[in-house]
Parts: structure tokens; sequence; C-alpha cells
């Protein structure tokens, strides 16, 4: 994991917000330096926005690509402006808008399903060109057992449900650091 302090937490948060505020302004902001050493490391992502307790935008990387710092501010964004589920932010939905970033371990690939540990792992599963990822924190909101959760990441990555008994997927976990500006 991660083991980011509050500090570093709040900055990314913080970065996150900025980021969104700009672009509805339309506005650029600076690009930063490194906060702190901890936000150079490369891990996957996921920025999730909330509006009125309801999702309004979650885009992310299920693998380290870029520093963390520059995937929060790149994340929020996409998920802001980009996810196709939602028509964009406005300007008068910034100071409503909840933010939550999901940092990710690293994929850890399913022998046995009976490892998934629901509420504690997401799911990313991958067969041929299809592929879909869910959250930890997806399965305890909507109250899911394990066999619903992995039926649940197939329908996200275009996949019949059931799929993932077929032997034809390949199906990895994950934990993730959840943060959000209410739980700091």
């Amino acid at each position: 994991m991660s083991d980011l302090t509050n500090t570093e937490k709040q900055f990314l948060l913080q970065l996150a917000r900025e980021k969104i505020v700009a672009r509805c302004q339309r506005k650029r902001i600076a690009e930063k330096p490194f906060f702190s050493e901890p936000l150079k490391k490369k891990l996957g992502i996921f920025v999730s926005l909330h509006s009125g307790g309801e999702l309004r935008g979650c885009i992310g990387y299920v693998k380290g690509i870029q520093p963390l710092q520059h995937a929060v501010a790149e994340m929020a964004e996409s998920a802001a402006f980009h996810d196709p589920r939602f028509l964009p932010v406005s300007g008068e939905e910034t100071d409503d808008l909840k933010i939550e970033i999901s940092v990710l371990s690293e994929l850890e690939r399913v022998e046995d399903f009976s490892e998934i540990k629901v509420g504690y792992d997401g799911l990313f599963i991958e067969k041929g060109l299809f592929s879909g990822l869910l959250l930890p924190q997806v399965a305890t909101e909507m109250g899911w057992d394990r066999e619903t959760f992995l039926n649940q990441t197939c329908r996200k990555a275009g996949l019949p449900e059931g799929e993932w008994k077929s032997g034809k997927c390949t199906i990895y976990k994950f934990t993730a650091e959840i943060f959000s500006e209410s739980s700091l």
C-alpha cells in the first residue's frame, strides 16, 4: 500500500479539486513541484466524484504508469469531464462535488475464488479485449456477496454474468487505500 500521510492525502484532494475548478473556469493551473517523495511513486489510482450522494464520474489507472501526483491531477479532470456515462461537470457543481481517491495495490492473480474478501478486495477481470474493474468499496456499498461481485465485474467488462466461472477469464484482486475530504 502507499502509506500516504494525511498531509499528502489532503494535498492530493486539493490538487484534484483545483484541477476540476480550473477546467470549469477555463484556466490552467501551473504544474506543481512534487509535494513529497511518496507522490513520485507510480501506483494505480482512481478518482471518484459524487454529487448529491450519486456517482458523478470515476476514472483511473489500473496500474501505475505515472507518478501519483500527476495521475491524480489527470484522473480528476478525466472523471469530471470525460467519463462517458455522465455529462461534464459544470462550474455550479464544483462546491458540492465530493472527491474520493483510491490508491491501488499491485494486482494479484486470483487462483481460488474463496480468496476474494468482499469489502477488502477490488476486482479486475480480463478476457481478450474485454476488461472491467470494480473498486473494493463498490461491493460494500451495494451489499454484494462474492458471487454477485464477480458477476458485476463481468458486466462492467462487457461480459455475461457468470463468465468468471468459464476458466477463460483472468481475474485479479487488489486492495485500495481510499480517502476523501470527509475521511481526513
